[in-house]
């Protein structure tokens, strides 16, 4: 973190006079500058006013939709949340399968729902691991789960972090032989590291003391900013894509798609909601691995011609990614290109609600309220 401090003259004379602080934090990325810019007035230690400044790593997706083809459109959609990869494609490949009236073949639904649940786990294992206490540096902590579920992906994909398995209709490529069983697996050691985390961070004192009471969201700034995910359900706010408006296999799930709620608001309560979220994301991995198996051989791609045209109109798609409601909205012309591809990201949503959240909270718990957000700065600049 790089801090820049502009005083007034006055302020060293006058007691209580307002200084101006602006932090750059980051960098969010080992190839960009820092990612996000604070604007902050403080008073003492008390933040007074604060504005979120974002763009710095914005690299023009949506106008670069416009002059690449569908194909092409899967593989930049994928790139803005770097933690969630396989969740961006498809959110894209879901809204050309509804402007062209067709459905993926059952065994890519599910193994499109197994693969969506392995990258909600992995998502929340990374802000609960990396998640800062005070202290000497401590090792990740979860990593050996995530490693494991991140191995299985790459089996399948061929990519470690950029999945590109999803392709309009289906899946690119048939699933390899015996990986069900791998997976399951893998749950399982997600599973002990999600135990792990959970008993070294939440039963640790000191991060009680940086969370509990601290940044709390009250209920009534939900929906005039839009969030959804982990940060509107932590105060009380009930929506789930999934279970609300179901895509995929999840109107099949049931009573297994359980959707976790708290009110207390502050930042404990959100880390505490992605742990459950990440061990309801496991169970659901499991059921659709088992899917998959029942399905049989089969295909996993709807055969679609070489070069592909989207009927003229419009349509809205939106999913439930890690980090909350993802929306997608499509206007074509009928051509081999979008004429407009716009995508709603939680993460944007999020960092706006910086400026009601953050006056009244004191610098020292800056990046405890900052880390229980969970956002993606791509997912945000796009």
């Amino acid at each position: 973190m790089t801090v820049h401090v502009a005083t007034s003259p006055l302020a060293a004379l006058v007691p209580g006079e307002p200084v101006d602080l602006v932090l750059d934090l980051g960098s969010a990325h080992p190839s960009s500058h820092p990612g996000l810019r604070l604007s902050l007035e403080v008073d003492g230690d008390l933040i007074t006013t604060a504005r979120a400044h974002i763009g710095l790593m914005h690299r023009g997706a949506e106008k670069l939709f416009e002059v690449r083809d569908y194909r092409q459109a899967l593989v930049l959609a994928n790139r803005h949340d770097w933690l969630a990869a396989f969740s961006g494609e498809l959110g894209i490949a879901l809204l050309l399968e509804r402007m062209l009236g067709i459905e993926a073949p059952p065994r890519a639904t599910w193994a499109r729902t197994l693969l969506a649940e392995v990258g909600r786990a992995l998502s929340h294992l990374a802000f609960l691991g990396t998640f800062p206490l005070d202290g000497p540096a401590e090792r990740v902590r979860g990593i050996d789960g995530r490693e494991a579920l991140q191995r299985v992906l790459e089996e399948v994909s061929g990519g470690r972090i950029h999945a590109m398995l999803n392709q309009v209709g289906g899946l690119r490529a048939e699933i390899p032989e015996g990986w069900t069983s791998r997976v399951r697996e893998a749950l399982r050691v997600a599973e002990s590291a999600l135990d792990e985390v959970s008993t070294g961070l939440f039963d640790d004192p000191r991060f009680e003391a940086a969370t509990r009471g601290v940044g709390v969201v009250r209920p009534d700034l939900v929906e005039p900013y839009g969030l959804s995910g982990a940060v509107a359900r932590a105060s009380g706010y009930d929506l789930d894509v999934r279970r609300d408006d179901p895509y995929l296999a999840y109107a099949e799930l049931g009573e297994r798609l359980v959707v976790p709620l708290c009110d207390e608001g502050d930042a404990r309560a959100r880390l505490e909601l992605l742990a459950e979220q990440a061990r309801v994301a496991l169970d659901l991995a499991e059921v659709s691995a088992d899917r998959v198996d029942a399905c049989g051989p089969g295909p996993v791609s709807v055969r679609m011609p070489k070069s592909l045209r989207v009927p003229e109109g419009e349509a809205y798609v939106w999913t439930e990614s890690p980090l909350g409601a993802a929306g997608y909205y499509l206007v074509s012309r009928g051509e081999r290109t979008p004429w407009r591809l716009k995508m709603r990201t939680p993460s944007y949503a999020h960092l706006q609600l910086l400026e009601a959240l953050l006056p009244g909270t004191r610098v020292g718990q800056l990046v405890p309220v900052l880390a229980s957000l969970a956002f993606v700065l791509g997912d945000a600049d796009r």
